[in-house]
């Protein structure tokens, strides 16, 4: 049905224009339908032989000449009277797709039935509709768009419905078809197997669905789920059918219809997991959070989200924040959310690789949930280090975004230091207290060389935390040290001395303290510089060892090379294991030795 055609009513000189071609000329009129405004001077006689409702209101009006009656709210108004009324005078027309639901809808309100006379209106109707319409995907879709003006009435009248399992009906049977048709036989293997075949050329029938109101295209998802349809193609419905209402028509749409789409779209999608793209639900759950959408549909996609958030992108968790002036600049709540449902669905996960991990013993150490945890800890950390300069980003709102995900997750805590050695520089106001807090986070064993060695040069991490990247450093080069000689009177470094210095730290005054660790601080450096040139030094040899090798094969040679590079990595030994033997003795040697250059 035209909606121009519909929204404009038929006045009288319009009226006469239309109907004056087929009413009778020559009889005077002796009745006057008002329809919606618009005024028919019609002939009581072929109303009344076709129509009950009219036969009923002109004997209401017997001892009147002339009768005058108002069709009130009449279905399709004065288009669909008008094929009424030329039917009742015998005026032939075709009955379409078009037309087929308002001819069902204002035969019963006419009254238009076998009861008054044969082969009626409605039964004409009603006919095309289950013997034409009904068998065609095409025209279902077509009625259906034009019963979005007659409801209620065409859903009593069950057009709706019929239309709805046609085209869900249609749906699958051309899905089943086109399975069949993909099956092919080899040879080779005395097996059927299925060609691929592209989406678009199975499905033909998304765009033409996507042209109906929500309301209907609901209805009609819902039975072709029930149907047993694709989730795949279900998936790419919802995916067509949000780019047309959300994106193309996002200028002339309201909010109110929009957030409908959204959680109408949400509520159907379905439940197996990867069917709908990721970019797609981030897409979704942006506009849910701008239009407002209920809570439940909100959790809906954060739920979806998360059950795959290690095929995410950073665009994708960056979702602006739609709130009030003085909030962060992304939603940083929602963002957490998401990654709390996704460590609750690796802790399921981690429970039953533990189950099956008990019959098979041969399993790879690196199961899919840990690759999914490193993937998303990387992601977690770009993401920190992209929030961090905010102003307005809370230190608790960090903490709880960095600690969402297990210790076990981060491997490397490169990206985390760097996230918080951003904040720290965004946030220079931050308390002492907050910054130790901050950096509690940091695990400085887990930092790779370049990390540390810019975290020991950090102005802005707190005293204590440079202490314990510098105590590190020297235990890293220390035990790499032993593990290249070990035959040699070098000795792997423990953490004893951080413990003991730990306890001397606690028992003092905070005045002492920080001198202690600023000593601590100092003595590190000093330590970690010596053990730098005894490093090179020992490279060089190692260089020096290999192209003499490659000069001669002389045993003799190698003897009295390995003598003289032992007496050295000796004299190192006892050095360095006197030099850490007592932190006080070694501060009192390094200030003197300054005292002296200076």
């Amino acid at each position: 049905m035209d909606k121009h055609h519909h929204q404009l009513p038929l006045t009288k000189s319009t009226s006469r224009q239309r109907y004056n071609e087929w009413v009778f000329r020559d009889v005077p009129s002796d009745i006057t339908i008002e329809v919606d405004g618009g005024i028919f001077s019609l002939h009581k006689f072929p109303l009344v032989s076709r129509s009950g409702r009219i036969r009923r209101l002109v004997a209401e009006h017997r001892d009147s000449d002339i009768s005058r009656i108002e069709l009130v709210s009449l279905p399709g108004g004065t288009e669909s009277f008008e094929l009424a009324a030329k039917f009742c005078y015998g005026v032939n027309f075709e009955i379409t797709a078009a037309n087929v639901a308002q001819l069902c809808c204002v035969s019963d309100y006419l009254e238009m039935s076998e009861d008054y006379s044969k082969n009626n209106l409605g039964s004409r109707a009603e006919e095309y509709l289950d013997s034409i319409v009904c068998k065609n995907l095409e025209m279902c879709v077509e009625v259906l768009r034009q019963c979005e003006n007659l409801l209620p009435l065409a859903d009593e009248l069950k057009i709706v419905s019929r239309c709805i399992d046609a085209v869900a009906s249609k749906a699958c049977v051309e899905q089943i078809a086109s399975s069949f048709s993909r099956l092919e036989y080899s040879s080779s293997g005395g097996r059927l197997h299925m060609i691929k075949q592209a989406n678009c050329e199975l499905d033909w029938w998304i765009e033409d669905i996507s042209m109906l109101r929500i309301d209907l295209y609901q209805r009609v998802i819902t039975a072709m789920k029930f149907r047993g349809v694709r989730p795949e193609s279900i998936a790419a419905s919802l995916v067509n059918y949000a780019q047309k209402e959300l994106i193309q028509k996002s200028l002339s749409g309201s909010n109110i219809q929009e957030k409908l789409v959204v959680e109408t779209i949400v509520s159907l999608m379905p439940v197996e997991k990867f069917v709908v793209p990721l970019s797609f639900l981030f897409g979704l759950l942006r506009s849910a959070v701008m239009l407002d959408c209920t809570v439940a549909s909100r959790l809906d996609l954060e739920r979806r989200i998360g059950s795959q958030l290690d095929t995410a992108t950073l665009d994708d968790i960056l979702i602006p924040s739609f709130r009030h002036a003085g909030d962060t600049l992304f939603d940083v709540d929602t963002v957490h959310r998401i990654l709390v449902n996704f460590s609750q669905q690796e802790g399921d996960s981690d429970d039953d690789m533990e189950d099956v991990s008990v019959f098979e013993s041969d399993s790879p150490t690196t199961t899919p949930s840990q690759n999914a945890l490193f993937k998303v800890s990387k992601l977690v950390d770009n993401y920190l280090a992209e929030i961090a300069p905010d102003a307005n980003l809370k230190l608790s709102k960090f903490i709880a975004v960095a600690e969402t995900l297990p210790a076990h997750a981060r491997t490397v805590h490169d990206g985390l230091y760097r996230a918080i050695d951003v904040y720290l520089k965004a946030h220079q106001t931050l308390a002492d207290p907050d910054k130790r807090r901050l950096c509690k986070l940091i695990d400085f064993q887990k930092l790779s060389q370049e990390a540390g060695a810019h975290a020991a040069q950090n102005e802005r991490l707190p005293l204590q935390s440079i202490v314990q990247v510098l105590y590190f450093e020297q235990l890293r080069l220390r035990n790499a040290l032993f593990c290249s000689y070990p035959d040699d009177d070098i000795k792997p470094m423990h953490q004893s001395w951080r413990i003991n210095s730990g306890a001397l730290s606690a028992a003092m005054s905070p005045k002492d303290n920080y001198a202690s660790l600023r000593r601590e601080n100092r003595e590190l450096k000093l330590e970690l510089a010596r053990m730098r040139m005894r490093l090179n030094d020992l490279e060089k040899d190692h260089v020096c060892m290999k192209r003499n090798m490659q000069k001669s094969s002389s045993r003799r040679f190698m003897k009295s090379f390995s003598k003289r590079i032992g007496k050295k990595f000796n004299i190192f030994g006892h050095n360095f294991s006197r030099d850490c033997s007592s932190p006080s003795s070694q501060s009192e040697r390094t200030e003197s030795k300054i005292t002296e250059r200076t």
